[in-house]
């Protein structure tokens, strides 16, 4: 099956988010961490896997600032890409917020100089390298935390994908006496590089997915591809945890973490994607 483009940000007007982010960077498991939110008593944990800008993109360290708001979890943002991120320089021309606004000269002569940097950034993280990183650190995680404390995983973009993969059984590891998954419940908002069935069959959290109509990248067709592999496996006699699927518009690419704020329709976007993303983790934290 054909994957969709990966998630990449705009620096255009109105999607670098004003405010100061209110948390500090800190080496947690093995990697620099975006840490907010309560350190003490936290009801629970939620790990953020942020699209390919990664911590240089201030929105990404503003939304985990969200999530800790309310004063009952503990949010870490990781640099799941070791430093090495997509610089935000490049974002407009590969995938414009509104692919409908940029003109024709300027695309291609914008992708035909900055894609070679895009391949080779892509070369760098593969799947394989990209996973075990990430399920390393979830591991790490699980196995440091106390037994009854639960993990909460959002992925945007990029991070979608990895968000997902970390709640499949195969995934699952030995705490004490037990197996447990690496995560609790997830929340996957635009996920870029499905692979359907493979990244989506064998779940064993519950899953929040947030999807785009106008979202020319991740492509709104993905939402039915993934409710028809489960209802597939379900008319097998097989189970599945409790999965949602919100629909945004026009929902453009990236609307959940560079919505503009200047836009009414984008604005209304950006924030109940982070109402949805917190309902769940409500829900099952």
């Amino acid at each position: 099956m054909a994957t969709s483009p990966p998630c990449s940000e705009s620096n255009t007007q109105g999607t670098i988010h004003a405010g100061q982010p209110k948390g500090t960077e800190e080496l947690i498991h093995g990697l620099n961490t975006y840490v907010i939110g309560n350190r003490t008593t936290p009801r629970a944990t939620i790990v953020v896997y942020s699209d390919i800008f990664g911590l240089s993109l201030p929105n990404n360290k503003l939304i985990a600032d969200a999530y800790a708001a309310s004063g009952e979890y503990l949010v870490y943002l990781p640099d799941f890409f070791k430093g090495d991120p997509v610089a935000l320089k490049i974002a407009d021309v590969l995938l414009p917020v509104d692919a409908a606004k940029q003109s024709t000269f300027a695309k291609y002569t914008g992708i035909l100089a900055n894609i070679p940097s895009f391949v080779m950034w892509k070369t760098r993280h593969g799947q394989v390298e990209t996973e075990r990183v990430c399920m390393e650190f979830l591991g790490e995680l699980r196995k440091a935390i106390p037994k009854e404390r639960k993990i909460g995983m959002v992925g945007f973009c990029w991070g979608g994908k990895y968000a997902v993969r970390a709640g499949l059984k195969e995934h699952m590891i030995d705490v004490g006496d037990e197996k447990k998954p690496l995560v609790d419940a997830v929340v996957a908002l635009h996920p870029s590089n499905l692979v359907i069935p493979d990244d989506v069959e064998n779940l064993v959290v519950p899953v929040s997915f947030g999807w785009g109509v106008e979202d020319f990248a991740v492509k709104f067709e993905q939402k039915g591809k993934v409710e028809e592999c489960h209802a597939q496996v379900l008319k097998a006699g097989g189970k599945f945890p409790e999965i949602e699927h919100k629909a945004y518009k026009p929902g453009r690419h990236g609307f959940a973490v560079r919505g503009n704020l200047d836009d009414p329709q984008e604005r209304k976007c950006l924030e109940d994607s982070e109402a949805q993303a917190l309902a769940w983790m409500n829900k099952w934290l």
